[in-house]
């Protein structure tokens, strides 16, 4: 079997339709799900095909129609970093065992990768950008053939890519690395967002420049080699055409050469302890830097989390980027605000919710050393002192570079203080409802509260958050009436120092009021954050 790709083919397409199947006899909600899926996807995927279709004949279709086709490719290549368990043939190690060559391997794990939602709603993709831009016989000849091969372009990237990192994506933090796919999904999202503003604007003719670069680079060139026949630029079409057979080429010896490694090469679990290098572990010389006692224990240990807890890290990761992204966008689209910066400190802010949360069930260990009101404050006040290490210094650059994008550098003193002001709430409003309302993060899966405790979250985030927005009031009053008062603009650079006394002020409130909570309500919080 192992010298004849023919026969090895069907056997693995049939294994992918069979593990499909015993999958979908798991459970009755499974299959809803699943056909669930496939209806949506389906029906996003016709939406789709007649959205192509309706750009046929528009001057600009080509270029968005490679902008979408390379999107699309980039899909294929992260997808199986951040959903590794999506397809149990995405692991070429389960065939090791087995006397299989790499070149008839890949040959028949190409073909049933073509089975599932996937390529079928890429392979609709492709034929509506076909008919959006092909324009005779010729050229709908031309773009069937770039269509599959731009389709097979993205299902060997995908492979390729999933067999390099294969080693990865079976262990531990590779399944962590999945959490981070929220953290895509919200700076695409607001990337998008921009896009389509500007888009909307100004025409699709501002993606000409971009368009004339992406339809060179495949798989997108497969599919303008349609365009090119259409325009009777035959031997540009055959260049462009080459270009995607040469990656897929190329892509396809790159999956060989790692199957081939992974199946005669040992991993870590095969060599003995003698075989392993050493690792010396030391000090951290930052941990020498933090306040004695316990405050400097919490804090490197909050710090820790923010490291190497997988969702903490998502959370904080999502909230820098969209904290950065929302303001700097909108400075550079001439849309902005200086005061658009304060979604950096409102966003990084949000971290304080939920503190004991992220302990999950190692929370026990927390609540024994705290036996008076005295501690519980300790504890939150390291803990903010950790959150403060990152924010105060972030808040503050992202307030400058919106500032210095805008040109508006006589506001800078009220956008600083402003947003010294909401972290300060935030983190008072966070420390008393992490006490009042806390709820369990599940370490498994995507979901970031237990079931049952949704009601919770909404309460302790959102209820939070109106209430810092309540705290800010005097603040942001005092702002508007230097803005509009004559005379007091002169007066403005006082909302700096005021801001951050204000928020100061704040926080330490907030931790007194939220110390005694903490203190005479450590096994609720235990038995809520330990549900998951």
């Amino acid at each position: 079997m192992s010298g004849a790709g023919t026969s090895l083919t069907p056997v693995v397409v049939r294994l992918k339709l069979s593990l499909l199947r015993n999958g979908l006899r798991q459970s009755s909600g499974r299959r809803a799900a699943y056909i669930a899926s496939v209806a949506v996807t389906l029906l996003f995927a016709a939406l789709q095909l007649i959205g192509l279709i309706a750009l046929r004949g528009h001057a600009h279709a080509e270029s968005l129609i490679v902008l979408l086709v390379a999107v699309l490719a980039g899909g294929w290549a992260v997808m199986p970093l951040f959903f590794p368990s999506g397809d149990e043939t995405l692991d070429p190690t389960r065939l090791v065992m087995l006397p299989l060559r790499p070149r008839p391997l890949v040959r028949a794990l190409l073909t049933a990768s073509l089975v599932g939602i996937g390529p079928l709603f890429t392979l609709c993709v492709f034929a509506g950008s076909v008919i959006a831009i092909a324009r005779g016989g010729a050229a709908f000849a031309v773009g069937a053939v770039g269509a599959v091969l731009a389709l097979l372009v993205c299902v060997a990237l995908a492979r390729a890519v999933a067999a390099a990192n294969v080693r990865l994506l079976t262990s531990r933090k590779g399944r962590d690395l999945a959490v981070l796919s929220g953290l895509v999904v919200a700076v695409g999202a607001q990337v998008v967002n921009f896009g389509a503003q500007r888009i909307g604007a100004s025409g699709l003719g501002e993606l000409d420049p971009l368009g004339a670069v992406l339809r060179w680079v495949p798989p997108a060139s497969a599919i303008g080699a349609a365009d090119s026949v259409s325009d009777g630029a035959y031997g540009v079409a055959a260049a462009q055409l080459a270009l995607s057979a040469a990656a897929l080429a190329a892509l396809l010896w790159v999956w060989a050469r790692h199957l081939t490694r992974l199946m005669t090469s040992p991993d870590g679990s095969t060599l003995q302890t003698g075989e392993r290098p050493a690792r010396e572990r030391g000090s951290s010389g930052f941990a020498r830097l933090l306040p004695p006692g316990r405050t400097g224990t919490v804090m490197e240990r909050s710090l820790r989390y923010v490291w190497r807890d997988p969702k903490t890290k998502a959370a904080w990761v999502t909230s820098l980027a969209i904290g950065l992204i929302v303001p700097v966008f909108n400075a550079w689209q001439g849309s902005g605000s200086v005061y658009f910066a304060c979604f950096a400190a409102g966003m990084l802010g949000i971290q304080m919710y939920n503190q004991f949360g992220q302990d999950t069930s190692a929370f026990w260990m927390v609540a024994m050393t705290i036996s008076s009101p005295r501690d519980a404050y300790v504890e939150l006040r390291a803990r903010a002192f950790a959150l403060l290490l990152i924010t105060l210094p972030y808040a503050t650059l992202v307030t400058v570079v919106t500032t210095a994008m805008l040109g508006d550098w006589r506001a800078l003193p009220e956008a600083l203080g402003l947003s010294f002001a909401l972290l300060g709430a935030m983190l008072a409003t966070g420390a008393w409802t992490s006490a009042r309302f806390p709820y369990s993060i599940p370490q498994e899966g995507y979901k970031n509260v237990a079931p049952g405790q949704t009601g919770l979250a909404w309460i302790s985030i959102f209820g939070g958050m109106v209430a810092a927005a309540l705290l800010c009031a005097p603040v942001i009053a005092l702002t508007i009436w230097v803005n509009v008062s004559a005379g007091a603009g002169s007066w403005a650079w006082l909302l700096l120092p005021g801001g951050a006394a204000y928020g100061a002020g704040l926080t330490v409130a907030g931790l007194r009021l939220a110390a005694p909570r903490t203190a005479g309500r450590l096994p609720e919080i235990l038995a809520a954050v330990s549900k998951g």
